[in-house]
């Protein structure tokens, strides 16, 4: 077994426990491996383990990176998933539309119109979350929770796109109480444009919320999608 295996392996074990404490299904919990900054062969080694569901922040590295796989695994490659989680500027929009499966920083509607009319007709709607700052960090992305709904009923209705959920990645707080409460807050933004009656919620299921050091409390506060990254690669090398 490799490496990125038998860590995929603990966290997957890690989640089965989290899910018993908060008396949910394990299924309940989809598992996002954060490969940025990894290559392909690494990619690889977590599919041939099971893994799916792969998060990119970085544009152009996510890009060339599924080529890669492709390249060296064509019938496992059109089995992956690719979720961008990082931020998406307006001249980058094209490359998300046209590469990605998920968007989960979706935070302007300047933004979701460009995805929606860059999104490919061959193609399925593009998945996307409203990212949510709710911290209220002045240079932190996402839409404030109070302008959450008003965002979410807009990207409803663009036609080349499926509003899923909510994605929020709060400022780390020590101690798992703590970090139940912010993960609670984003829940209850999730909760609420659920609640809200808008047309174009029918597929509004997904709370992306919990990293490697905190995915226990973010499934306590109910989160259905966690992002693990160092958990399952390890650590990362940024260039200088």
């Amino acid at each position: 077994m490799t490496t990125i295996a038998a860590n995929l392996e603990h966290v997957r074990a890690r989640i089965a426990r989290a899910c018993e404490a908060a008396a949910r299904a394990p299924a309940s919990v989809g598992l996002l491996a954060v490969s940025k900054t990894f290559g392909g062969p690494e990619v690889l080694q977590a599919a041939h383990a099971g893994q799916r569901a792969f998060g990119e922040n970085y544009l152009q590295e996510a890009v060339d990176k599924m080529a890669a796989v492709a390249a060296l695994a064509p019938e496992l490659a059109a089995e992956l998933q690719w979720h961008c989680i990082g931020p998406i500027q307006s001249n980058k929009t094209r490359l998300v539309a046209e590469h990605f499966d998920w968007a989960h920083t979706v935070d302007r509607l300047k933004i979701a119109q460009r995805l929606s009319g860059q999104r490919p007709p061959q193609l399925p709607p593009l998945m996307v979350c409203i990212q949510v700052n709710v911290d209220g960090g002045v240079s932190k992305s996402g839409v404030p929770p109070q302008d959450a709904i008003a965002l979410a009923r807009a990207v409803a209705q663009l036609p080349r796109l499926c509003l899923r959920g909510v994605m929020s990645i709060p400022d780390p707080v020590p101690g798992q109480e703590a970090q139940r409460a912010v993960h609670a807050r984003v829940r209850d933004v999730f909760d609420a444009i659920g609640a809200c009656g808008a047309p174009g919620l029918e597929h509004f299921d997904t709370l992306s919320l919990g990293m490697t050091a905190d995915l226990e409390a973010a499934i306590a506060a109910g989160s259905t999608l966690v992002r693990v990254g160092s958990g399952i690669f390890g650590a990362r090398s940024y260039p200088a």
